[in-house]
């Protein structure tokens, strides 16, 4: 866990001020594993009920984006398909691209987390308010994290998350309605 001037401000403390969540995507949206086709063709999994949770932290003012370092044109239907409209791809650079967003968004850092699992995510984790990893986030990433999901990534993290993010705000995730 992160330590510092900030490090007697709890998880749920630091989950009720994102306005941004930033999401990578292998790993976390994913469960990390590439399928590939006979023609070359890369394949991955999505979680449904990550996807609701997706829709549910929109439905109340919080956006989303997706940041990743691999290029697919899978995330960026499945992207689409949730209606999340910032997707950063092929960017392994994810501290430049985290401050991009904090710009393009006008939201303070304090005010944003980010989910990663691997060593790539440890600088955009690093700036964020709200430092999320999987279950299953190599060990750097969860000690830089302030909240570790009990799930694996691409198997109800992002959904766990979510409810987490909303529960700290004060909305309950078992009464929306059905968004997926």
């Amino acid at each position: 866990m992160k330590s510092g001037i900030e490090s007697s401000v709890t998880a749920e403390q630091r989950a009720a001020r994102v306005r941004l969540m930033v999401f990578d995507v292998d790993g976390v949206l994913t469960d990390g594993r590439l399928y590939f086709a006979a023609q070359g063709e890369t394949i991955k999994v999505f979680n449904v009920r990550d996807g609701h949770g997706i829709k549910m932290l929109m439905a109340n003012g919080v956006e989303v984006a997706w940041l990743s370092a691999r290029s697919s044109d899978i995330v960026a239907a499945r992207a689409r398909e949730l209606g999340v409209v910032r997707v950063l791809q092929g960017r392994s650079d994810k501290a430049s691209a985290f401050a991009t967003l904090l710009a393009d968004t006008a939201i303070a850092a304090d005010q944003s987390g980010y989910i990663g699992d691997d060593l790539l995510d440890l600088p955009a984790m690093r700036a964020a308010g709200f430092a999320v990893t999987v279950a299953d986030g190599c060990a750097a990433a969860q000690e830089a994290a302030h909240w570790i999901t009990a799930q694996n990534g691409g198997h109800g993290a992002v959904r766990g998350l979510a409810e987490f993010i909303l529960r700290a705000k004060g909305v309950d995730p078992d009464a929306s309605e059905r968004l997926a």
